[in-house]
């Protein structure tokens, strides 16, 4: 995990982020700028990942909505390698 990585999870339970409530999609944006000001002033990241993993197949493993925030480091081996980078890999390619 890197440093200054964590979730932002809302209070009333929600199976994904298309759940949310328009009052819960503002209370976690809020916090989203918090938590950055926050890990930017005491890590200095280049740069984020920010996500939220819907359903089985697409990585979800808590069933209650959470958001991903991930800095990231220009020193990282995979530093420029974002998400899609892992989505669009060959071993990731469908059959049919």
């Amino acid at each position: 995990m890197l440093i200054g990585s964590g979730i932002i999870v809302p209070i009333r339970h929600r199976e994904t982020v298309f759940d949310l409530m328009p009052d819960e999609w503002q209370a976690t944006l809020a916090l989203l700028r918090e938590a950055k000001a926050l890990v930017d002033r005491e890590h200095g990241p280049s740069g984020y990942n920010v996500g939220w993993n819907c359903g089985h197949v697409a990585g979800q493993e808590v069933f209650h909505a959470h958001m991903h925030v991930i800095p990231r480091y220009e020193d990282e081996p995979l530093a420029g390698k974002g998400i899609r980078y892992w989505l669009k890999q060959d071993a990731n390619r469908r059959s049919s």
